[in-house]
């Protein structure tokens, strides 16, 4: 693609090979980075060069700026695309990235920092025009804690300005609650993410998580692609998505998309982003903005048909986007299910060797996966394994094709989280499109007793 020949894969598992596979179709040469323990990993096979960039732990390896970009120097890679975790939203690296003349596939740094700290981006969110939870007006003390959370309302969720994955969390439920909740949401905050700042939000009591993708060139353009319904969670983390929401109407999907577009146009955003929102009783709340690829977007591409990882390559390589509002139609529905390393129980990760692998296929099935048989899953990083993606007309044969595929699924060698999705295809709450953030954990809860 015109002005970028060469890009350096940042990342590992399955979303630099996913990475991998769209620059291969651009006919984009590939460097793929790896620490020792991932010698043996399927992208660093199917890279065009592969660069060793240190040992397992993460800040060695995957994290560490200077090697990443002495990686890019030694192998004259021009661009970077850094996946999703790790650096992707690391402003700093965007920077160096920048001094070095190297492109970044993503956001400027600019807007990296506006949406990595919380209270900015509702601020920003709000100034833009998108509706947000009530809350705080930025950062909550031991001096307006009590004033503020009865301005807004208990229940109350104390939350960490630099958080994510569901660290410096917690919920006050009561007056008495609110001390404790503040002073362990600080603690974990500061151990997490190195920030204690907290600030408060009206606690909802059954929303939905929706999540709204959005694609800007940078120059004002910006289209959006429609939602993601991602309210199966186990501590904040993810499980299983859908698209198109099960709780929306068409009216619905296209006046928040539209807000959201129109949003990312007045911040003159570029790259790929997704705007998250709880969602209850008819009305959205931002909650976040991710200015990255999400691990969820082969869904929003099945019912597209638009290769997001495409895109955000041909906006860093100043092509603009590759089609307007009018352009974009949805078809049919598509469901994610993430596949841990896992016991399917207590979810304890399952670090080990992969006796036997096979992946199911059919029309509509697509399987994300840099696991193979033989391969040995490592005990340092994220137990997401593979993802499987299935696409039908409708949701009840989206979710029959799922049900067939499922049984077809064999991961021999280590314990995976397939079983857990065998049980919720057959529960009738999943069935009905009828839950909400804190189904599965009560499900769990439940079926464990």
């Amino acid at each position: 693609m015109s002005g970028i020949s060469k890009i350096l894969i940042a990342n590992r598992g399955e979303i630099a090979l996913r990475v991998l596979r769209a620059c291969k179709e651009l006919g984009i040469a590939t460097v793929a980075v790896h620490s020792t323990a991932d010698a043996d990993a399927m992208h660093v096979r199917l890279a065009d060069e592969s660069v060793c960039i240190g040992p397992p732990p993460s800040r060695e390896s995957y994290l560490n700026i200077h090697q990443i970009v002495a990686a890019c120097e030694i192998t004259g890679a021009d661009a970077v695309h850094p996946g999703y975790g790790f650096l992707s939203e690391n402003a700093k690296f965007a920077d160096i990235l920048d001094a070095h003349g190297i492109t970044f596939i993503g956001p400027t740094a600019e807007h990296i920092r506006l949406m990595g700290d919380k209270i900015t981006a509702k601020q920003t969110a709000m100034e833009l025009g998108i509706p947000v939870v009530p809350g705080s007006d930025g950062e909550v003390t031991e001096d307006n804690l009590m004033a503020t959370a009865h301005r807004v309302g208990f229940p109350v969720l104390i939350k960490a300005t630099a958080g994510g994955g569901g660290r410096g969390m917690k919920v006050a439920r009561t007056a008495e609650d609110l001390e404790e909740a503040f002073n362990t949401a600080r603690t974990e905050a500061a151990a997490a993410f190195g920030n204690p700042a907290v600030y408060m939000e009206k606690y909802l009591g059954k929303p939905r998580h929706i999540e709204i993708q959005v694609l800007g060139d940078g120059e004002g353009n910006a289209i959006h692609l429609g939602e993601r319904d991602c309210s199966l969670q186990r501590r904040h983390q993810k499980v299983w998505e859908e698209a198109n929401s099960p709780a929306l109407n068409v009216e619905q999907r296209m006046k928040i998309g539209q807000i959201c577009a129109d949003a990312m146009k007045k911040m003159k955003y570029r790259g790929a982003g997704t705007i998250e929102f709880l969602y209850e009783n008819g009305e959205f709340y931002f909650i976040e903005m991710n200015t990255r690829l999400q691990v969820e977007h082969p869904i929003t591409e099945a019912i597209t048909g638009i290769d997001l990882v495409h895109e955000q390559i041909r906006i860093a390589s100043g092509a603009g986007l590759s089609v307007t509002q009018d352009e974009v139609t949805f078809s049919g529905h598509a469901i994610e299910c993430r596949i841990n390393a896992e016991d399917p129980r207590t979810f304890v990760p399952s670090p080990g060797t992969i006796t036997h692998f096979h992946a199911p296929g059919g029309l509509g099935v697509r399987v994300d996966s840099g696991a193979y048989q033989g391969y040995k899953i490592p005990p340092y990083y994220d137990s997401l394994i593979g993802k499987l993606i299935v696409h039908g007309r409708t949701r009840v044969e989206c979710m029959m094709r799922l049900r067939r595929v499922l049984d077809e699924f064999v991961i021999d060698g280590i314990k995976t989280t397939l079983p857990l999705f065998q049980d919720l295809i057959a529960n009738q709450d999943i069935a009905n499109g009828d839950y909400d953030i804190h189904w599965l954990e009560d499900y769990l809860a439940r079926t464990s007793a």
